[in-house]
């Protein structure tokens, strides 16, 4: 699947006692997305790559614009979704091709058991290819956490309330449901994250807004690597 369209994306940290002010809110001007469970919760487990000079960790830290960056998700620890994606960030917007991929591909990739990838008709893999190839793209860090998700169409909005964020190297273990990690938040801080097409309705905007609340600029690639450079 290739995504072209870019989107609006901000950032904050935030107290649990405010996320749950801001889910007040939401519940009854949002609903949850259709892949989460009854509270609206799933699991999120990624594995990000960067080059042999970390190329997209000093990107980050400079905020360079253009930039991009390569990673493997899962959801619920299950390996029946494998996505690789390049999430891209121009102008402030941010976009993403994906496409998937299988456990025993995913698997050697942790390892770095594979010597060069061979290209294929999808764009995205032939492009994280030539990094793996040219570059020596390899996984870096695993970025854990809990994500809450509210949604509406008008504006193509995702609201997101992503706790419990931790940083983790025990690429063995990547489809387990407890793997080795660190958190790497302050103790009762999380991360709130706004997205958005054209427009973000004035009733949402309403809803999340809060006094105090702290916009941050860095990915949480960004703040897992930090401990594992």
């Amino acid at each position: 699947m290739n995504s072209k369209v870019y989107r609006h994306e901000f950032k904050y940290v935030c107290s649990e006692a405010q996320l749950a002010r801001i889910k007040g809110r939401l519940s009854g001007i949002m609903r949850y997305d259709v892949h989460a469970d009854g509270k609206g919760r799933y699991d999120i487990r990624s594995v990000y790559f960067d080059d042999y000079q970390d190329t997209g960790f000093y990107e980050n830290e400079n905020g360079t614009d253009p930039r991009e960056k390569f990673r493997i998700r899962i959801y619920n620890n299950s390996p029946d979704r494998i996505e690789l994606e390049n999430k891209k960030k121009i102008c402030g917007m941010t976009g993403k091709d994906s496409c998937a991929i299988q456990r025993d591909l995913c698997e050697a990739l942790l390892k770095g058991e594979m010597e060069a990838l061979d290209a294929c008709e999808i764009p995205v893999w032939n492009k994280f290819a030539l990094g793996w190839n040219t570059r020596r793209l390899r996984p870096k860090v695993i970025v854990d956490y809990e994500r809450t998700v509210f949604v509406c169409p008008l504006g193509n909005v995702r609201i997101t309330f992503d706790r419990n964020i931790s940083s983790s190297d025990d690429y063995g273990h990547f489809f387990d449901k407890v793997i080795r990690k660190r958190p790497i938040m302050p103790a009762g801080m999380h991360v709130l994250e706004v997205k958005y097409d054209e427009f973000l309705p004035d009733y949402i905007y309403k809803g999340i807004e809060l006094e105090n609340l702290q916009r941050t600029a860095y990915s949480k690639y960004y703040l897992c690597r930090r401990f594992h450079l």
